[in-house]
């Protein structure tokens, strides 16, 4: 990626669909309207995942009508050589690829050493590619949930449990391993809080041994509880202590809903705050945290939050940082927020979009997910309607 000044002060537009929406065709940005006016329907929505589940369950003919639709707008393909095309069209963006690979649902040995495998082709594939900056996996894609809580709970493990366990490390040490020898920075994504203990602990052991020249595991910080910010400067302590680099992702968070009914059922402290005012509060002191550290710090900003992005691109400016400082990255969702993807890439400011591949059977509840929360986060799929409604618009052509 091409130097920009040390000096450079030119703001970053977000609202300059012209860049945002360069790389579509008029065809493509009428077919983002129209999938987008759809999102923005929470009972079309709603009536159209029954359906599809319904016809899935069914083995009705309808993957080709998925895949040409919510599929295509926020999957790569269904394997890795699929998303080659997506790969490109990014890197000739300046943007860098994630590769996600987003089966969900498989509990079982089997399936948790099918994934590490995955994982590890991921690995080697940015390997071999310029285009593709970190990895990314979940440990609950290579580990039970339920042995995870178990273990966080410090509950006595039964023979067969530990067994477990100990297949879990194998297989999270090969992955980062790999990811060491072949130079390929990893995320380890956040979960639910009470599994997320756990992966923390796991986490900071492979940044202990895998961390010592260059942050190569990545652990992720979920702002939204209230305990993240403090316990991110304690990584940092820790970091420094033992020598190491601590490697952040910040991101807001996922499982809200999820999180404050259990606590509400189990009767126990919600560990969410309260308030999206102190969410935002801790995220953007997180940024500054991290900034103000960056000798033993790197990060990656995973946010659709236009005021994140221009917070930090401004705080990146105020400490006199060069845009592509390779120790800050920011990422997007493929299908999302290409506002402000595209619009920091071509400011020179190192951005990647996480690229979810995987059967589109597999892949379905990632793609509900994203259907369901364009419909419920304040303003999302209204934002990203009204974007490409004003690029339509621009280019003087109609939405059909």
């Amino acid at each position: 990626m091409a130097y920009l000044p040390k000096t450079d002060t030119t703001p970053v537009l977000f609202e300059d669909t012209s860049v945002a929406f360069a790389s579509k065709s008029n065809a493509q940005l009428r077919k983002t309207y129209w999938l987008f006016s759809v999102m923005n329907q929470a009972q079309v929505v709603n009536l159209g995942t029954f359906f599809i589940k319904l016809a899935l369950k069914l083995h009705l003919p309808i993957k080709n009508l998925i895949r040409a639709t919510i599929f295509e707008q926020f999957c790569g393909g269904e394997t890795i050589t699929d998303c080659n095309a997506t790969i490109t069209a990014l890197g000739n963006a300046n943007m860098g690829t994630i590769l996600d690979y987003s089966v969900e649902g498989e509990d079982d040995e089997a399936s948790f050493d099918a994934t590490t495998q995955e994982i590890l082709r991921t690995i080697e594939k940015a390997h071999s590619s310029r285009h593709i900056p970190f990895s990314v996996f979940k440990v609950t894609g290579i580990a039970s949930a339920e042995l995870l809580e178990k273990t966080q709970k410090q509950d006595i493990l039964n023979p067969d449990e530990n067994s477990a366990y100990v297949r879990l490390k194998l297989r999270l040490e090969k992955i980062c391993q790999c990811a060491y020898d072949l130079k390929v920075r990893i995320f380890i994504d956040a979960e639910e809080s009470w599994i997320q203990g756990i992966i923390d602990e796991l986490a900071y052991e492979m940044m202990d041994r895998y961390n010592r020249e260059s942050p190569i595991v990545f652990n992720t910080y979920q702002l939204y509880r209230n305990d993240s910010l403090e316990a991110l400067k304690s990584a940092y302590l820790t970091a420094r202590q033992k020598g190491y680099v601590l490697g952040a992702k910040l991101v807001r968070g996922a499982y809200i809903e999820k999180e404050r009914m259990r606590a509400r059922e189990n009767e126990y402290f919600n560990p969410i705050h309260t308030t999206k005012e102190a969410t935002d509060k801790d995220y953007n002191a997180a940024i500054d945290f991290c900034l103000e550290h960056l000798e033993y710090i790197a990060i990656c900003l995973g946010t659709h939050n236009e005021y994140s992005s221009q917070y930090c691109a401004k705080k990146m400016q105020k400490l006199g940082l060069r845009n592509n400082d390779e120790r800050v990255w920011y990422a997007q969702l493929l299908g999302m927020s290409d506002n402000i993807s595209f619009n920091l890439a071509k400011a020179g400011y190192n951005v990647a979009k996480y690229v979810p591949y995987g059967p589109i059977e597999a892949v379905l509840p990632y793609l509900i997910r994203r259907a369901e929360e364009n419909t419920s986060i304040a303003g999302q799929s209204s934002r990203e309607f009204l974007l490409v409604k004003r690029e339509l618009k621009r280019r003087e052509i109609g939405s059909f």
